[in-house]
């Protein structure tokens, strides 16, 4: 399986970190030794000190006559090590060391399959409260570039898969996470997962 991610898909996000928002997807992946267990909780790593939630809507992929499609989507976490991500960012290097770290993902388990969307005119709303207090929400048509043209774009490079997933970006409202902070991350209303926070164990 693997965990496909695109940075800086929602303008409002490019822009509160200091990037041009992007004229094509922004790629990477992560292991998946990243997926956080169901329920988790997340363990902050030791090598970091600026851990950040990002909420995003993530995809299952299918094939259907041949080509990839987004099959059902569902809501994960992207965590990343931002202290670590600008010091790579400063010498030019790729973005693994604070992107794809154990325990860097986490995906709800109770995905909805797209075929009970409307075709058209509907989008997919979700957010993400931290400790009872809304800090990202978001909706499927804030997106930069929509699932399908994800999909088209990472398939140029990679043979997508049944049952790969896609991570779609994450709105405005990223922020640190600490040590007994609690995630609530909500689907169209619903919520679908609780997470606690805790911090390192060890020294990696």
């Amino acid at each position: 399986m693997k965990i496909v991610c695109i940075g800086r898909n929602y303008g409002d996000h490019a822009r509160e970190l200091g990037n041009a928002v992007p004229d094509e997807p922004v790629v990477f992946l992560k292991p998946p030794s990243a997926l956080i267990p169901r329920n988790g909780p997340i363990n902050l790593p030791a090598f970091s000190t600026d851990v950040h939630h990002e909420i995003e809507l993530v995809y299952t992929i299918a094939r259907r006559n041949g080509r990839a499609v987004a099959d059902k989507v569902t809501i994960g976490l992207d965590l990343t090590a931002r202290d670590v991500q600008q010091e790579l960012k400063s010498k030019g290097l790729p973005w693994e060391k604070a992107k794809s770290f154990d325990g860097s993902a986490y995906v709800a388990d109770a995905f909805t399959a797209l075929e009970s969307f409307p075709s058209s005119g509907h989008t997919i709303e979700f957010m993400l409260k931290k400790n009872g207090q809304v800090v990202q929400s978001g909706h499927s048509g804030q997106m930069i570039f929509p699932v399908d043209a994800l999909i088209a774009h990472v398939e140029r490079y990679m043979t997508l898969e049944p049952g790969d997933l896609i991570f779609t970006g994450t709105p405005a409202g990223v922020g640190g996470l600490a040590d007994g902070d609690w995630l609530e991350g909500y689907l169209l209303g619903e919520l679908l997962f609780e997470l606690a926070v805790e911090g390192p164990t060890s020294q990696r």
